[in-house]
């Protein structure tokens, strides 16, 4: 294994990662803001969740044309492009006046986002030698950015809901400087890409199957995000520390139990284990045990939550297209797209009861899960791997909990 005192680009990775860090904290740090949002423009609970959904359809859509883009472009003027986007978006947002216009820049800033995720680790991967630390490197960003983000949220949102976008924006502006002054692309220029050879990976079926997966738990993911905030009632202080505690739990299960986890029972039954996690929580949040119940559930499922996100886009990378712009083209539009109307819908059905919400993402990830019972050993077999509920050859026993880093190709 190369050591990071090798890496003949270290400071276009850093520089990468110290942008993921800073985009992941601009998207949650409007969590603890929500209710205030919502009182002082006099938004609904439905349109506040716009800010959600708004970001993450644009992000969701503009994925795809942004990884196309990168076969032209290259791989950092579309970063710094997108970076660039996300600045001037959440410096506007904290001068807006009405849901409206905060609604539609949340939605430029999550085209700058997807210009941003369609290149980020695409570009880590072809930069460094060490590919295992460097994948750590940028799940440590974002595990950071979780935690950090709603603190920063509760912190300044106190003094006014526009003060956490301002300094977002400043976040990204000090970005933009790095990435602009120390990024460069591999020597290597990116072929062209067709939209076509995106969709085309939606043929294979253990990559659609992970695919299911993946739009079920996303759209739980972000009825717990989205919604939850509003859900527990508490002030903007208070839900930037619970969801700093959510955070610090995601990031947990990112990078110190999802591989760890995989290595000895293989990636897709850790999988399994991550979902129905989150599942168990869906249901205790519905039941409604009250506030202090509700927020160690909700910072045990940012444990889970932490381990599905890392093993799903390893699994997303190991059923690809060799060509990892590909994948991440086509995962990041199933991760995005069914997570988008999931805050709407929230806001929508809580009037008709707090905790439905709650029971109809209860409802959508065990659809989820039953897909993933019925079609694990076909994912297992394509990555050398096999599950308890099927017997397997001694060449796949002997594979299963090596230390392999999970984004091997299979």
């Amino acid at each position: 294994m190369a050591s990071t005192r090798e890496e003949p680009n270290k400071t276009a990775i850093y520089a990468t990662a110290l942008t993921a860090f800073f985009a992941i904290a601009g998207i949650a740090i409007v969590d603890p803001i929500l209710p205030i949002i919502g009182a002082e423009i006099g938004a609904s609970t439905w349109q506040i969740e716009l800010l959600f959904t708004a970001y993450i359809a644009v992000m969701a859509l503009g994925m795809i044309p942004a990884v196309v883009a990168t076969g032209k472009f290259g791989y950092k003027k579309i970063l710094v492009a997108g970076v660039s986007l996300v600045a001037v978006a959440a410096v506007l947002a904290s001068l807006s006046g009405n849901i409206l216009e905060l609604a539609v820049l949340r939605g430029f800033w999550g085209l700058g986002n997807a210009m941003f995720f369609a290149t980020a680790m695409v570009l880590l991967v072809s930069l460094a030698s060490d590919r295992e630390w460097v994948v750590g490197l940028f799940e440590t960003c974002v595990g950071l950015g979780f935690a950090v983000g709603p603190l920063l949220g509760g912190l300044f949102g106190k003094i006014s809901w526009r003060v956490p976008f301002l300094l977002c924006g400043l976040f990204m502006v000090v970005a933009l400087i790095v990435s602009a002054t120390r990024l460069k692309d591999p020597a290597t220029k990116p072929t062209k890409l067709s939209v076509g050879h995106v969709f085309s990976l939606f043929r294979k079926r253990t990559f659609l199957a992970m695919c299911a997966v993946t739009a079920a738990y996303n759209f739980c993911f972000f009825i717990i995000l989205g919604y939850t905030p509003i859900f527990l009632g508490l002030g903007v202080i208070q839900l930037g520390l619970v969801f700093t505690a959510w955070g610090l739990g995601l990031a947990f299960g990112i990078l110190f139990v999802g591989h760890r986890l995989a290595h000895h029972v293989g990636a897709v039954q850790t999988m399994g284990i991550a979902v129905t996690g989150v599942l168990v929580a869906l249901v205790l949040l519905a039941l409604n045990f009250g506030t202090g119940w509700s927020i160690a559930i909700l910072i045990v499922a940012g444990v889970f939550m932490g381990i599905s996100n890392a093993i799903l886009t390893d699994l997303s990378l190991a059923l690809g297209d060799p060509d990892r712009r590909v994948t991440t083209g086509a995962f990041n539009l199933v991760r995005w797209g069914f997570a988008a109307p999931a805050p709407v819908i929230a806001g929508l059905l809580a009037p008709s009861g707090v905790a439905l919400p709650y029971w109809v993402g209860v409802g959508v990830l065990a659809v989820g899960i039953v897909v993933f019972l019925l079609t694990a050993h076909t994912m297992a077999r394509a990555v050398g791997e096999r599950v308890l509920w099927q017997r397997w050859n001694k060449a796949a026993t002997a594979v299963e909990g090596t230390p392999e880093e999970a984004l091997t190709e299979a």
